[in-house]
């Protein structure tokens, strides 16, 4: 028996995960604004799945951020009470064991390919396309980190093959312009309607409305679906992944997959495309599903 523990910014939710897959328990907690808060939150969820199945576990978190190993400190965390700070030493320490962490993205990918949608597939790039664009590659099983701890951030490569008025891009909170973020993200999609139409809608309204056969709000579709084919293309050129795996919240859009699919050609470098985009199986359970897979089954405690 396995847990995992997905840290939100909203929820912190953990599982006990057994090896047939199946989650005999399921806890969730709102995640904290205070790193203090958010410590004993986790540890928190963690004792109570260990009383609930009455044993002790292996742990692993997923976090939306990096534990850099030169220093033990999270950076680049979306809940910033958590940068700076040395998360995984003082979970080992309240927890009294060694405690496993990895980036979200990465846990959703390792989700999808130990059980999900690209299950034994050699080679996976998890995507996620939410309110900000990231993604994790799993390779023969395991999550390719790199020694930047940056492994799979291609949301913050510009966008591939712009036209003229494309250029220079959106501004991105990385302070530069044209970044894949700014353009296939939940916001990006909703600020790129705007600037076409003068018409400032949710993205859920701009789906909506193509679904129903408006003109301007196919048109924003059709550049949308358009720009994240030329962006996985990219993905593909260099890894040559046999699955991508799409997440996120711009994920449940329905037919995403099917259409950057569609429009694939011409952007990769080969008259052939084995590699297939595929919708998430396990949808929201998949980040805290890989949390756990991080700890091989029959791993000791």
């Amino acid at each position: 028996m396995r847990i995992g523990v997905d840290l939100g910014g909203t929820k912190i939710e953990g599982i006990a995960l057994a090896d047939s897959g199946d989650i005999p328990v399921r806890r969730r907690v709102p995640t904290p604004r205070s790193y203090e808060e958010t410590l004993d939150a986790l540890v928190g969820v963690v004792e109570s799945i260990e009383k609930a199945v009455d044993r002790r576990c292996t742990v692993g978190i997923g976090i939306p951020g990096t534990v850099m190993p030169a220093t033990g400190v999270v950076k680049n965390a979306n809940s910033v009470c958590l940068n700076g700070e040395t998360l995984q030493d003082d979970l080992n320490r309240r927890l009294g064991r060694s405690v496993r962490l990895m980036n979200d993205a990465n846990c959703f990918a390792l989700s999808e390919a130990a059980d999900g949608a690209a299950a034994g597939a050699p080679v996976v790039f998890g995507v996620i396309l939410g309110t900000g664009v990231g993604g994790g590659i799993v390779v023969d099983g395991k999550c390719l980190i790199g020694v930047n701890q940056i492994t799979g951030e291609w949301g913050h490569n510009p966008l591939p093959w712009p036209s003229l008025d494309e250029l220079p891009g959106p501004s991105c909170y990385c302070g530069r312009r044209g970044c894949i973020e700014a353009f296939i993200s939940g916001p990006g999609l909703a600020n790129d309607h705007t600037v076409h139409t003068g018409q400032a809608l949710t993205t859920h309204a701009i789906v909506k409305d193509a679904r129903e056969g408006d003109a301007a709000a196919t048109a924003t579709m059709e550049r949308y679906y358009n720009r994240v084919a030329r962006s996985l293309a990219t993905v593909i050129n260099i890894l040559d992944p046999d699955v991508i795996v799409l997440g996120g919240g711009m994920s449940n859009v329905d037919g995403l997959a099917e259409a950057a699919q569609a429009r694939l050609g011409g952007y990769v470098f080969s008259d052939t495309i084995a590699t297939r985009i595929v919708h998430n199986v396990h949808g929201d359970s998949s980040g805290v599903r890989g949390a756990a897979w991080l700890w091989p089954a029959g791993s000791k405690v």
